[in-house]
């Protein structure tokens, strides 16, 4: 058996062609640039030869990409858009408008006159992928595991509450792994980012998932974990920590990683475990905000386990602003041996859960 699994963040997209007749050490990855960042740079190209820009395609991660297309507005430049590809900037179309750019439609009417650059939005880049296993000799799998964050469809109001109640949703449905996990068949209609992902690859076997659960259940991998455990993703965007017993998440915790410095974090990490910090807290702080459904206190946590290419937030503090009632049980995860593919081992644990209930 043989899966591709994809884990896109906000700077890079982790890659792991995971087969089961090898160790999984040895499974052939690669940590590329993300989607959202190879956007950018081609609207930035666009700029600097101050070209018009034709955004097609559909929704996908924004970040990188939206800033580059304002700043695309700001040096006076012009910016056409199909309506899928333009909800990667926003999810009211109308806001989309007010910003400058042309709405096209899906027969591409009102197209720019001259020359243009046009730019495919898109998270996932079967051919380009494909293309660079070919060159070594190596075929894509027909499964394949995709982790996106997917704030969901929010037009009329805020994204970061909007997300956090999915993620509330799922934990009072129990919270365990197999929630946070879909096929194309039970995608949510408010999930667009990973529904376009699900068409991408319409055509093969795949599970999706959003990217902070998938790094969770990747770094308990690590053979240090044990339940219940504070576990925490830093990543280049967003830092998101879970406390997981018996395999379920009992509560979740969701901030943006820019606004955090360690001795912030590790006094939130501190006081979530605690079942003290509020929703309003981390929202007010520009945070998602976290959801505690079951309090257990700190000293029930029998491991800390910190993942996620930003984790240097931590690893790097001064002596003086360490807590050590943390700092005594941190663990630094790399399951497997690899800590940037937490999130591609996350998105294997479903797919092999589900093919080990379809053999009893």
């Amino acid at each position: 058996m043989r899966i591709l699994a994809i884990d896109i963040g906000t700077g890079t997209q982790d890659i792991l062609l995971y087969d089961s007749d090898k160790e999984v050490e040895n499974s052939l990855v690669m940590v590329m640039p993300s989607p959202t960042v190879i956007i950018a740079r081609k609207i930035r190209d666009a700029t600097y030869s101050e070209k018009t820009i034709f955004l097609r395609g559909s929704v996908m991660g924004g970040g990188p990409a939206v800033r580059a297309v304002r700043e695309h507005i700001r040096q006076g430049l012009e910016v056409y858009a199909t309506g899928k590809a333009a909800l990667t900037i926003k999810d009211d179309l109308d806001k989309v408008r007010q910003m400058g750019i042309k709405i096209v439609d899906d027969a591409w009417q009102g197209m720019p006159v001259g020359d243009y650059e046009e730019i495919l939005m898109q998270d996932i880049n079967i051919e380009s992928i494909g293309s660079a296993l070919h060159n070594f000799g190596v075929e894509l799998p027909g499964r394949f595991a995709i982790a996106v964050q997917d704030h969901g469809n929010s037009p009329y109001e805020s994204n970061r509450v909007y997300r956090f109640r999915i993620f509330e949703r799922l934990i009072d449905m129990g919270g365990d792994f197999d929630k946070f996990a879909y096929n194309h068949e039970n995608i949510p209609a408010d999930l667009t980012r990973m529904l376009s992902s699900a068409e991408i690859l319409s055509q093969t076997e795949a599970v999706f998932m959003d990217t902070g659960p998938a790094a969770i259940f990747g770094a308990l991998l690590d053979p240090a974990a044990e339940q219940p455990s504070l576990v925490v993703n830093i990543g280049n965007g967003h830092t998101l920590a879970a406390i997981v017993r018996d395999h379920r998440i009992i509560a979740l915790y969701e901030h943006h990683t820019s606004a955090l410095d360690g001795e912030g974090l590790q006094e939130q990490l501190l006081r979530f475990a605690e079942g003290t910090l509020t929703f309003e807290e981390v929202f007010d702080h520009g945070g998602h905000g976290c959801y505690i459904k079951e309090s257990i206190g700190f000293d029930t946590i029998r491991s800390v386990m910190i993942t996620g290419p930003r984790r240097n937030l931590l690893m790097n503090m001064d002596e003086g602003s360490k807590d050590r009632k943390l700092w005594g049980r941190l663990h630094f995860a790399a399951p497997f041996g690899n800590m940037m593919l937490s999130g591609c081992y996350g998105l294997l644990t479903p797919c092999l859960r589900r093919d080990e209930q379809q053999d009893l």
